[in-house]
């Protein structure tokens, strides 16, 4: 009779969630739903102008640069889609995991593809012993970077408030803004510095630190909510616009700083407020030591050996 019943339960329990996931995907948002595909399309195509870079040739810059403003091009998609959803208060389960989707192909696998591309073609990692271990750590570094990134987009699924409003900031640095430091990057050293060898040996370590960010609880402000939404003193407009100006005078410099300097300026707030906050637990333990325990000589007297 309990295996019936079992039975039984079981078959309800499918048929609701049959009849749930029939719920979900039998009416979509149209517009918000392919502006969050053309998020994906931005990125597949960042990989194919990547791997069709050539090797020792003029048009490999613009093939590369070209793949990182793809990425930036995913990065408005993905922030227009979710506002035209609100605006239309068509929000769903769909479009999220949708967007995730997307979201891992453009934020996760074009920027880490597009990283390894770039120092195959710099290198040519190729032959001796060096070069192997060398290729082998821009690997583990690419690999982690897209795990890293899918993690954090699996965390945010099951953590989402769906109301934006209510989002001030992120645990975690957001994929697109990982993925922002990466390409920004590239774009910086094949418009900026294309002879240069630096940036290109630092990307598989900012790689791997934008990723471990991705998955920390490093607070991150909400740019648009935190800075943009609702009133503010006229100076403050002007200063947004005298900022834009010098974004639009430094192109890729400014786009790189802009960033780095959001990935690693709360991270380095949050290494030091760990490290403040020790410092005052200790003094605070000390404080309440009594003085014997803080100075033992203190009790039995000074001993001055002769």
């Amino acid at each position: 009779m309990n295996g019936h019943h079992s039975i039984m339960g079981r078959k309800g329990r499918g048929r609701l969630f049959r009849r749930v996931h029939r719920q979900r995907v039998k009416y979509i948002t149209v517009l918000p739903s392919l502006i969050t595909i053309l998020n994906g399309v931005f990125g597949f195509t960042a990989i194919v102008y990547a791997a069709k870079a050539p090797n020792g040739d003029a048009a490999r810059v613009s093939h590369f640069a070209i793949a990182g403003y793809m990425v930036l091009m995913a990065m408005f998609a993905d922030m227009l889609d979710g506002r035209l959803a609100r605006m239309s208060q068509s929000t769903s389960s769909f479009g999220g995991q949708l967007d995730s989707l997307c979201d891992l192909v453009s934020f996760g696998v074009a920027p880490a593809f597009l990283m390894l591309k770039l120092i195959e073609s710099e290198f040519a990692l190729t032959g001796d012993l060096h070069s192997n271990i060398l290729h082998r750590f821009v690997w583990l570094a690419a690999v982690v970077y897209i795990s890293c990134a899918a993690i954090r987009l699996a965390r945010f699924n099951v953590e989402n408030d769906e109301n934006e409003a209510a989002h001030m900031s992120f645990a975690g640095l957001p994929s697109p803004a990982a993925a922002g430091v990466l390409v920004s990057m590239v774009i910086f050293h094949e418009e900026e510095l294309p002879g240069a060898t630096l940036p290109v040996y630092a990307l598989p370590f900012f790689a791997l630190a934008t990723g471990i960010l991705m998955v920390s609880r490093i607070r991150y402000p909400h740019i648009v909510n935190v800075y943009l939404r609702g009133k503010q003193p006229f100076d403050y407009l002007i200063r947004v616009l005298l900022f834009l100006g010098l974004v639009v005078v430094l192109k890729q410099t400014a786009i790189f700083l802009i960033f780095t300097v959001y990935a690693g300026g709360s991270a380095l707030k949050w290494i030091y407020f760990k490290v403040t906050k020790q410092k005052s637990q200790l003094a605070s333990a000390t404080a309440a030591l009594p003085a014997s325990a803080v100075n033992p000589s203190s009790q039995y007297g000074t001993h001055n050996p002769q």
